[in-house]
């Protein structure tokens, strides 16, 4: 819906990463105790004051979202605070993907939350379209202001509108290890896609399978082309493509499925085969890359840094039995995608406008951040907020990149295209998994996919 730009060089930040040492992701800390009265203060969120927040006493506020397990836990305890700051009683409603479809099914019905949690920049252009989203009023509007890039504020925005509060980010180009199984193979970190498959075939000849792929869950394979389309077509195509003003028919995509070909190509480096892929959703893929001992069903399992909230479901510890480098580069540059989760109103509502404010601050995002398996667009939150130095260091590039961050292809585009299960790209790259030589068919189902979602 509109371009974003690059990271500029973001990716030299993490090649640090995998040689930190470093405690386990995802341990409880103390982000959901009360952080004081009132609309908190500067000391404990850094140098920004505390947000002021209306009294909402009996006001009932829902708030629909995908999250489950860790993460619904861990947003439920921000809810908690607002809560207690308000004095209004807010229900988490568990949603389905695709999130249009139930909440049109909810506004249908007469019971639309009052905030939902969008993953999609496409789906929030939707809920504006349908008139089923609310403007962000002026509290939030200038929480956004003081805390956020300007590129985070147009990701909320349709038309010069805003309609979104980005709360959650994720950076989406990380391949994270079994550091057992790489040290068995005598492998060690790459950093070309070239090198990348070779450190597989290494793997491989010690008798560990070496890439774990949840490609039961179609989204994690537009994040596999996103990396590879992005470092080897560069930032101008990929924004072009991420507005369709260039067909998936382009000799650029034929080049980073032919490269992504090079890895799906072989089913002896994917655990279970493509077959086995296919059936492994994407929790699944982490956790069985961290048990096993020394024979994990995979070696390697690529996806963002919310990886450690499913590693954290293991005995693996992150920096010693878990490790981490960027996602390889296959052109000049690693890429660097990101994706997020913005709040929408959905009611007009004085309890839905203060929740928009609530999730805006420093204050709210720190609950989180200090739990790990997060990272917050929010460029004012003090960085020791983040449990170890694998989340502060992913956190510090994505906020050091300030305008320059580019989000998720897939998750701008519209979401029959970009973000429903067995439908668009992801059944078509599903597709692609099991039959990688077909990339002329691939890209002609793309494109025919594509023109009618963005009615071209």
């Amino acid at each position: 819906m509109r371009t974003t730009v690059r990271i500029r060089r973001a990716a030299l930040v993490f090649t640090a990463i995998g040689a930190l040492a470093l405690t386990g992701c995802g341990d409880d800390g103390d982000g959901g105790k009360d952080t004081k009265d009132g609309g908190g203060s500067a000391k404990e969120t850094g140098s920004t004051p505390g947000v002021v927040l209306p009294k909402l006493d009996g006001e009932k506020i829902s708030v629909a979202a995908v999250w489950t397990g860790p993460e619904q836990a861990n947003f439920v305890k921000v809810l908690k605070e607002f809560e207690k700051r308000t004095g209004a009683q807010v229900t988490f409603v568990p949603a389905q993907d695709p999130i249009v479809n139930f909440l049109g099914t909810k506004i249908a019905g007469g019971q639309p939350p009052d905030v939902a949690m969008i993953p999609q920049v496409g789906a929030i252009k939707q809920a504006a379209e349908k008139k089923w989203a609310k403007p962000v009023g002026a509290e939030a509007k200038a929480q956004l202001a003081k805390n956020y890039s300007q590129v985070w504020q147009d990701l909320g925005a349709v038309d010069g509108t805003q309609y979104g509060v980005y709360f959650k980010a994720a950076n989406k180009s990380l391949i994270w290890y079994n550091a057992k199984a790489f040290e068995n193979a005598g492998a060690s970190e790459p950093k070309t896609w070239k090198d990348f498959l070779a450190t597989a075939e290494t793997v491989s000849a010690s008798g560990i399978t070496p890439v774990s792929v949840g490609g039961a869950d179609g989204w994690t394979l537009t994040d596999w082309f996103e990396n590879i389309y992005l470092s080897q077509a560069g930032p101008e195509k990929y924004d072009q493509l991420a507005q369709h003003k260039i067909k998936w028919t382009d000799p650029s995509v034929k080049d980073a499925l032919t490269s992504l070909g090079q890895l799906f190509g072989k089913p002896s480096l994917i655990a279970g085969g493509a077959d086995g892929a296919l059936q492994t959703e994407f929790p699944a893929s982490v956790t069985q890359t961290f048990t096993g001992g020394d024979q994990p069903k995979g070696a390697m399992v690529f996806e963002g840094d919310f990886v450690g909230i499913n590693i954290a479901q293991t005995k693996a510890k992150i920096g010693t039995d878990a490790k981490v480098f960027p996602f390889p580069a296959v052109g000049a540059e690693s890429p660097v995608v990101t994706g997020g989760d913005a709040a929408v109103a959905l009611k007009d509502s004085k309890g839905a406008q203060a929740l928009l404010t609530w999730l805006a601050s420093t204050d709210a995002a720190k609950i989180w951040a200090e739990q790990g398996g997060f990272i917050s667009p929010n460029k004012a939150l003090d960085a020791a907020s983040y449990p170890n130095e694998v989340q502060r260091t992913m956190a510090e590039a994505l906020i050091a990149a300030g305008d320059a961050v580019r989000f998720d292809m897939s998750d701008q585009a519209p979401q029959s295209f970009g973000g429903t299960p067995g439908k668009g790209e992801w059944k078509t790259l599903q597709d692609f998994l099991k039959n990688p030589k077909d990339i002329a068919g691939t890209q002609a189902k793309l494109e025919s996919d594509a023109a009618k979602a963005y009615k071209s």
